[in-house]
């Protein structure tokens, strides 16, 4: 019943799209299964995955099972990928942790490949082909300049994250991104894309915190308690702030990590996003 709510309220919302990431060692929903169920749930926004960490898939069963989203959803996908950094992940799975900047080359190279018509197996091609040519739009969730250099390769833009809510730590990495862009020789902008962990409501800043430190625990208790003090979004005004400096830096896509699954908020986000698009 929580998903459909969710679904419901971001598509009925002022919002743009409905997204998940990808984790393994963590006690939530797997994000290839949320992602599936808002393509059907939904009927405007687009579907985003926030980060496929790249090195952990066969890139046809990669590419198939990415391609049914965007059928599913009429064309709607949106796929952020990267290589992921908490070996915990890559231990549970059993899949090594070194040489992943090759790998997620190798993986979009053969994404991009495959989706284009090109053949898996004996002639054979990996269907069905997305609804969108060539496929789905391909995010850099890398934002350091070596990431960011590879990613003008092949990404439609980034998809960023800034744990401390500071529009201008974000701007830098869209300057980032727009001069790599430029060294790479194209002519389109990139898309800009950053983020943060929120909570709204009675409770908020403890209820944020509590998730924070939980979900950044994997990087040391000492290290997800100093990032946890410095995550401010927990009061409209602070989110208000927040977007509002996005939007100056060129930011064209904000993702906001709600830190539990509370249908209501949604209703709290939605009526900041809706005073900050009214201006």
């Amino acid at each position: 019943p929580k998903v459909l709510a969710w679904c419901r309220a971001v598509d009925d919302g002022p919002f743009s799209s409905i997204s998940a990431g990808e984790r393994i060692a963590f006690n939530y929903l797997y994000g290839f299964t949320l992602c599936t169920a808002a393509a059907a749930l939904t009927d405007r926004v687009r579907i985003g995955f926030n980060v496929i960490v790249a090195p952990w898939h066969a890139p046809a069963l990669l590419a198939k099972e990415l391609a049914s989203i965007d059928v599913l959803s009429g064309g709607r996908l949106d796929v952020g990928v990267g290589v992921g950094g908490r070996e915990q992940d890559f231990r549970a799975l059993g899949v090594p942790f070194t040489d992943r900047l090759g790998r997620l080359d190798a993986v979009v190279d053969e994404l991009q490949r495959l989706w284009s018509g090109g053949a898996a197996v004996d002639g054979a091609t990996v269907g069905p082909f997305p609804v969108q040519p060539g496929g789905p739009p391909l995010l850099c969730s890398g934002t350091g300049p070596k990431s960011l250099a590879r990613g003008a390769r092949w990404a439609a833009g980034i998809t960023g994250f800034a744990l401390s809510a500071d529009p201008a730590e974000a701007g830098a990495t869209f300057r980032l991104a727009e001069q790599a862009w430029a060294d790479a020789g194209r002519a389109d902008r990139p898309r800009l894309g950053s983020g943060s962990f929120v909570a709204l409501g009675p409770d908020a800043e403890a209820r944020l915190g509590h998730f924070a430190r939980r979900y950044l625990d994997v990087f040391g208790t000492g290290v997800a308690a100093w990032l946890t003090d410095r995550m401010p979004l927990f009061t409209e005004d602070a989110l208000h702030t927040f977007l509002v400096g996005l939007a100056a830096e060129g930011c064209d896509e904000v993702t906001l990590v709600p830190a539990d699954s509370d249908p209501d908020q949604v209703r709290r986000i939605a009526a900041v996003v809706a005073e900050v698009a009214a201006g």
